[in-house]
């Protein structure tokens, strides 16, 4: 069945994506958790008129790229986020996380595809985010993942607060934790999806030849 996500999930798609899945785990996974939305004809010609107005707003010449690239070059996205006291996120920051914060915070739309970030973010720290304004115009932008209440260690301090950190960190457990609100499910969450699918839709005995 076809799915509008509400979401960026991982190995599936970004927000706003219109994708193909397994009936049992969109009913036992993505709707429940409301990570995605039924297809319906009305919803997906107003996704994609939303997707049209959006593209007009980008750059559509290599001068306006460069423009753009020259303010993101100068640009600071800063993330206050939920982060347990080694740094993991509850959560993560996704490409449209990113784009939508460009919007917020300049006023340039980017097309969430062309954040060049394969593995959402999922510590806190500095990052350079590449991103492909136009063709042959790319530039990095500059992004603070920061823990809610709290400020990031000064850069020359970095490399030696991980390290503390990594000695610090707990032993791995066997238990599989649960993904926060509003945190894209990670690859255990869909295998639990998927098995939960199998039960609930057994397939069909194959009679004895």
């Amino acid at each position: 069945m076809q799915v509008i996500l509400l979401s960026d999930v991982d190995n599936l798609g970004l927000r706003g994506d219109i994708v193909d899945v397994a009936p049992g785990y969109a009913r036992n996974f993505l709707l429940p958790r409301r990570l995605a939305e039924k297809a319906t004809e009305g919803r997906v010609a107003q996704v994609r008129r939303v997707e049209e107005l959006r593209a007009r707003q980008e750059a559509r010449t290599v001068e306006h790229a460069r423009e753009i690239a020259d303010t993101l070059t100068k640009t600071v996205l800063r993330f206050e986020v939920n982060a347990g006291p080694t740094g993991s996120l509850f959560g993560s920051v996704t490409p449209t996380d990113i784009v939508d914060e460009l919007w917020r915070a300049r006023r340039i739309r980017v097309d969430r595809r062309k954040v060049d970030l394969p593995e959402p973010i999922k510590r806190v720290g500095r990052y350079e985010i590449p991103i492909d304004v136009f063709e042959d115009v790319r530039v990095d932008v500059k992004t603070l993942i920061v823990p809610e209440g709290g400020e990031l260690p000064p850069e020359e301090e970095a490399p030696a607060v991980e390290a503390s950190e990594a000695e610090e960190a707990p032993p791995a457990t066997d238990e599989t934790p649960q993904p926060a609100e509003g945190a894209a499910p990670d690859e255990a969450a869909v295998a639990v999806a998927e098995a939960e699918s199998a039960e609930a839709e057994p397939e069909a005995e194959q009679p004895d030849e």
